[in-house]
């Protein structure tokens, strides 16, 4: 099972950015191997259409999971419909977050946060 979490950096003691489109960088790891990789986000310097554009980016990857902070509309349908789970993270580190989600307390996203349109 693999698991993308929005960062603000490329490893795992680099804390979770709550912007899922206008993250610097994914990190996904590798639940069965507890192996990692960072990848930059395609949607951090998008003029437009951020969320869509890093949500397209997981879906190639074949995430199973994605860990942030809000997903607004269009990003959240494009996982959801992909059956891709998404779980609400916080501002800690990543690592922290991994082990949250292993040990199942992380919430759930069952609808999408509002729309970020404007470049912010």
């Amino acid at each position: 099972m693999k698991i993308a979490l929005s960062s603000k950096g490329n490893d795992l003691d680099n804390n979770m950015d709550l912007r899922f489109g206008r993250a610097e960088y994914f990190i996904i790891y590798n639940i069965e191997n507890d192996e990692f990789q960072a990848i930059e986000n395609k949607g951090h310097t998008a003029s437009g259409g951020a969320g869509i554009a890093s949500a397209q980016q997981l879906i190639e990857k074949s995430i199973d999971v994605v860990i942030s902070g809000n997903f607004g509309p269009n990003a959240y349908d494009l996982l959801k419909d992909s059956e891709i789970k998404m779980y609400k993270g916080e501002d800690i580190p990543i690592k922290e977050l991994i082990q949250n989600y292993k040990l199942g307390k992380l919430e759930e996203i069952k609808s999408a946060g509002p729309s970020h349109k404007g470049g912010h």
